[in-house]
């Protein structure tokens, strides 16, 4: 996964599947300062994923300034996320595309549970698991 610096912010490309469907994320910002995984409602509805309100967890999500989202969090199966395939793992489904400009946030949970290795010399995110 390359890393592209955009206004300052480290922003990423990768393809999600789901429910046997696949969207391609070019506005995806690499937050390790973020303790969860958050992607915008509207953009996993093109793969069938929708907040579960009955299973969900509401969250609160702060962001620069301190204003805050709310969010659903919850479990998910059988997702794929970049090359990495999750049999499950607890996502964040939120509004962050408008006021934020991002499809998703990948915070640090991901990064610990996938292995993700950066090389800020070359701009560079590898996994240390496929």
């Amino acid at each position: 996964m390359q890393i592209r610096m955009i206004r300052g912010l480290p922003i990423v490309s990768l393809s999600m599947e789901y429910n046997n469907r696949t969207i391609e994320l070019t506005d995806v910002l690499f937050d390790t300062g973020c303790a969860a995984t958050v992607f915008d409602t509207d953009v996993l509805a093109a793969l069938g994923l929708y907040p579960d309100f009955i299973n969900g967890t509401v969250k609160r999500m702060y962001g620069i300034g301190g204003t805050s989202e709310a969010c659903y969090e919850q479990w998910v199966r059988d997702i794929r996320i970049d090359f990495v395939s999750l049999p499950s793992f607890r996502l964040q489904l939120g509004s962050i595309h408008e006021p934020y400009g991002f499809a998703g946030i990948i915070g640090i949970d991901y990064m610990l549970q996938t292995g993700l290795k950066v090389d800020f010399e070359k701009m560079q995110i590898s996994y240390s698991i496929t």
